[in-house]
């Protein structure tokens, strides 16, 4: 699968002349050494070395620490679980046929993340875990797709982050080991049966 390979990049020191820094380098090269070190939280030097910069050079592009690991967050989670994603619109009769197929794919696109590869989702999952922020943004996309698809016009997506917290035992990494389960998705059912009235 070609996201493996995004993160097998070769140990490489890119003269400054020869790459121009951005936020997209800055968070690959981030993610590289967090797979080669095994560690979730390379430092800011770590990373400033990696590509011949000065440390100071990388808050030309993000504030702080925190804003350089949720970048790093959210790019894994868009590319491991929500570019995963696809559902034909057409083959549903309803919003709520779309949002069950949409949900089902959600969850299963992070479970899928984690089999492949359970070190580095742990890795790239243990930040957000520990900053509910940090959750809320990354899922800030995931919660327009649903509003957009529900048609609820709702300025702060409420409603669409409330349908994804009821499934949170499926998407929380705190509860990764249960996903594996038989009754994973007569559970995911169970919980759809009790909220699509409401949706």
């Amino acid at each position: 699968m070609a996201v493996t390979a995004r993160f097998k990049k070769p140990h490489i020191h890119l003269p400054i002349q020869m790459a121009k820094i951005t936020q997209q380098l800055i968070i690959e090269t981030a993610e590289a050494l967090i797979e080669r070190t095994e560690k979730s939280e390379v430092t800011l030097s770590q990373i400033a070395d990696e590509l011949n910069i000065t440390h100071a050079a990388l808050y030309k592009h993000f504030k702080n620490k925190q804003e350089l690991w949720a970048a790093v967050a959210k790019d894994w989670f868009n590319l491991m679980i929500s570019e995963q994603i696809s559902i034909n619109m057409a083959n549903s009769a309803s919003p709520q046929e779309v949002l069950h197929d949409w949900l089902w794919a959600f969850v299963n696109a992070k479970k899928r993340a984690y089999n492949e590869n359970p070190k580095m989702f742990a890795l790239n999952t243990q930040y957000v875990d520990s900053n509910p922020m940090v959750l809320r943004d990354v899922l800030w996309d995931s919660y327009q797709i649903i509003d957009r698809f529900m048609d609820y016009n709702d300025p702060h997506f409420e409603r669409a982050e409330a349908i994804l917290s009821a499934f949170a035992v499926f998407s929380l990494p705190s509860f990764k080991e249960s996903w594996n389960s038989p009754d994973y998705q007569e559970r995911f059912e169970r919980i759809w049966s009790l909220i699509k009235q409401g949706v």
